[in-house]
């Protein structure tokens, strides 16, 4: 019996049109909603705003086909045994699960990839449709003399080639049987599309919000804090290490349990292995664990100072976002706590990858709207002021 190939596109065209097909709907109600909106740049903001919706929900889907293990549902890609959907490949998955009952091959598994990459595709036709409708915008602006453009197209250019490396990782993925390194990128690279669509659709609302420097200061250190968290959640998800420590606070009866850093946080290595290629010791689990245990810590501890500033500025505005920082903060910890006490329920592993996701949309939109306030007085800094016509005629 010959191999299956990790690369087959000959259902790559199939594929592709399936996206489109998923992406008509929701392009069809971004016109329908806003063919007769007279403000430029509506239906740019209902597209980004959508697309960043579905993102969000493919970022949770994403998770749910990792904590299933249906990541290798389908060994290759971007079909499933070279075909367009499971059905094509019946018999070849129902050979591989007479093999392996239990194995990363079965019928529900290849639906749950199959599906994750159908949805995948989806959003990627929308980012495309964005790109192309942003440049058609500022070309026809440019004709009618007029700049007054939300936003640089470029914005949307980036988003698509961002959305394009995305499905890269996806592949290689696949292909390279869930290397842990890889599939980490994958998890960020999701985050970041999200980051960068809800940087773009701030652009169309202009919101600026006035904040004091050193608070601002603050918000940019939490969401470093919070990238760096993020990463570590998923150096943890991808080495399945969330049960290596099945307690709290304590890990294994211990406030500083064994641990093997060196082998826990060698990135270029397979799944299960260490950086020898031999077995990943439990202690490398551990430690990957526990690390992110302890960055936690200062995560949860920089959001509670942040939203306690946000809330005491007396400013209503900032307060709401005090309120939404805050119930994000609650529910990362409710949802983390619920996977170790509980034995990592696949509702609280979805629920925790959610939480971090909108915090990342946050901060993300906190930052932009405080850069929007103070734009206008940087370029008032920064340009000279023009002469009058007083001063020229002296």
């Amino acid at each position: 019996m010959n191999p299956q190939p990790l690369y087959d596109l000959a259902p790559i065209a199939r594929i592709a049109l399936l996206g489109l097909a998923l992406a008509l709907g929701p392009l069809a109600w971004v016109w329908l909603r806003r063919r007769d909106a007279r403000k430029p740049g509506g239906s740019l903001r209902a597209l980004t705003v959508l697309t960043m919706f579905l993102t969000f929900d493919l970022i949770l889907f994403g998770a749910f086909t990792r904590l299933t293990d249906s990541g290798l549902g389908c060994p290759d890609w971007p079909g499933c045994y070279g075909s367009a959907s499971p059905l094509g490949a019946h018999d070849e998955i129902r050979s591989a699960q007479a093999a392996m009952p239990t194995g990363p091959v079965t019928h529900g598994k290849a639906w749950v990839e199959m599906i994750h990459r159908y949805l995948a595709t989806g959003v990627g036709a929308l980012i495309m449709a964005l790109a192309v409708m942003s440049w058609w915008q500022a070309r026809r602006q440019r004709r009618q003399g007029t700049n007054d453009a939300a936003i640089s197209p470029w914005w949307a250019t980036a988003t698509l080639v961002w959305v394009c490396l995305q499905g890269a990782f996806g592949a290689l993925t696949v292909t390279m049987k869930l290397y842990p390194a890889i599939v980490t990128m994958h998890l960020l690279g999701g985050i970041g599309l999200l980051v960068l669509l809800a940087v773009q659709s701030q652009g169309y609302v202009r919101a600026p919000l006035a904040m004091p420097p050193r608070l601002y200061a603050g918000v940019v250190a939490v969401a470093v804090l919070s990238a760096v968290q993020m990463a570590l959640g998923g150096w943890v998800s991808t080495n399945y290490a969330v049960l290596a420590c099945r307690e709290f606070p304590m890990c294994q009866g211990s406030w500083w349990p064994v641990m093997d850093f060196d082998h826990g946080f060698t990135f270029l290595r397979e799944l299960g292995a260490g950086k020898d290629g031999g077995y990943l010791p439990f202690a490398a689990l551990t430690a990957i664990h526990y690390v992110h245990r302890l960055a936690a810590y200062v995560v949860l501890a920089a959001l509670a100072l942040l939203a306690w500033r946000l809330r005491a500025s007396g400013d209503p505005s900032l307060r709401r976002w005090a309120v939404a920082l805050g119930g994000v903060a609650l529910w990362q910890l409710a949802s983390g706590l619920s996977n170790v006490v509980l034995g990592w329920p696949l509702v609280a592993a979805v629920a925790h990858t959610a939480g971090a996701a909108a915090l990342a949309a946050l901060l993300a939109v906190l930052i932009t709207r405080v850069r929007q306030a103070r734009a206008p007085a940087l370029r008032r800094d920064s340009v000279p002021a023009r002469p009058t016509m007083r001063a020229a005629s002296h």
